[in-house]
């Protein structure tokens, strides 16, 4: 897919009323979200069960909300509580989408995916790539898992879920509110009200809604090294790429600590070329860690990898935590 078709439309989230086609289609695709449905309602489409927790980390919204962080985050708590998570992810982008794969730290992102090879070097947690939800979560069960994470995945319903978490991007929320094509939304917004929690990643979180903020601390120097603080490039120029649902949150983060960004914005899940890093001068690169995972090959002593953390109040762990079914000993389903 190229780059100019992975950009939102700019009606998305302006004043812009969409084309009459995409209303169209729209209409359309609508009809077959209340068709499935009623198919879930009258039980002739049903949910298959596996033999463990299912925790669905996902979003309402075409593109990225920070789900990826807070996966890591679920991934991470869930271990310090004794669980054996695994993550179960398409692998959005993904060469040979259709064959299921074991994602590991060091697997070739366009292999395994810029978010899979992402979370597998965070959490070193099992990560299993796969178009069917189903499989994918028996395969992390079969493998010693006793919690599946599903990082995105609240559209992908065969899969039963003991948990729902929308991520919802507080600066954008839905967009004009409509649904593909004319609008970001891949369900309707009342979707969100049926999970069992939301949370707004930056913004003012509502009524209902968990607040959640993405926090990056240092800078890694992608050649090898000792990490440095962001803080310590404040008042200096960088150059900033970001190629993620939200490139400006990126950008405005690191605004907000003083540095001056050149910015460089590129499609969610972008293939980077060495020479789309070649900026004509040597100022800094700053990249978000997801774009990283895919520029380490040719990255140079300029690049710098930015590592964002998802905070959460100690509340929303807890309440989450209250919803979990008791640990069980290992078996296979």
């Amino acid at each position: 897919m190229s780059a100019a078709r992975r950009r939102p439309p700019a009606f998305w989230y302006g004043d812009a009323s969409p084309p009459l086609p995409a209303r169209a289609a729209s209409a359309l695709y609508g009809g077959a979200l209340a068709l499935r449905e009623r198919l879930e309602r009258f039980g002739i489409l049903r949910a298959q069960r596996v033999s463990r927790p299912v925790v669905v980390v996902g979003n309402l919204i075409a593109g990225g909300s920070g789900k990826t962080p807070l996966a890591i985050a679920l991934v991470e708590r869930l271990r310090r509580q004794g669980w054996t998570p695994g993550v179960a992810t398409r692998g959005y982008g993904r060469e040979r989408e259709d064959q299921p794969l074991w994602v590991e730290a060091g697997t070739d992102p366009a292999l395994g995916g810029d978010e899979p090879v992402l979370i597998a070097r965070r959490t070193g947690a099992k990560v299993r790539a796969d178009r069917d939800r189903v499989a994918a979560a028996r395969a992390l069960i079969e493998a010693g898992c006793d919690i599946v994470v599903c990082d995105d995945g609240l559209q992908h319903r065969r899969l039963h879920r003991d948990i729902e978490i929308e991520v919802i991007d507080g600066r954008r929320r839905y967009g004009n509110g409509r649904l593909l094509p004319a609008g970001p939304l891949r369900e309707p917004a009342e979707r969100g009200a049926r999970c069992d929690f939301r949370v707004v990643n930056g913004g003012e979180a509502g009524f209902g809604e968990w607040p959640m903020r993405l926090d990056a601390d240092d800078a890694v120097p992608m050649r090898g090294g000792r990490p440095r603080a962001l803080v310590d490039f404040a008042g200096r120029r960088v150059h900033a790429v970001a190629g993620i649902g939200d490139p400006e949150r990126f950008f405005s983060m690191l605004r907000a600590l003083g540095i001056a960004v050149v910015p460089h914005a590129f499609p969610d899940h972008h293939r980077y070329a060495a020479e789309e890093l070649r900026f004509g001068n040597d100022l800094p690169v700053l990249m978000t860690e997801k774009d990283a995972v895919k520029c380490a090959s040719f990255a140079d002593e300029r690049c710098w990898s930015v590592p964002a953390q998802a905070r959460l109040p100690e509340a929303f762990w807890v309440a989450l935590l209250d919803k979990l079914p008791p640990r069980t000993g290992a078996n296979h389903g």
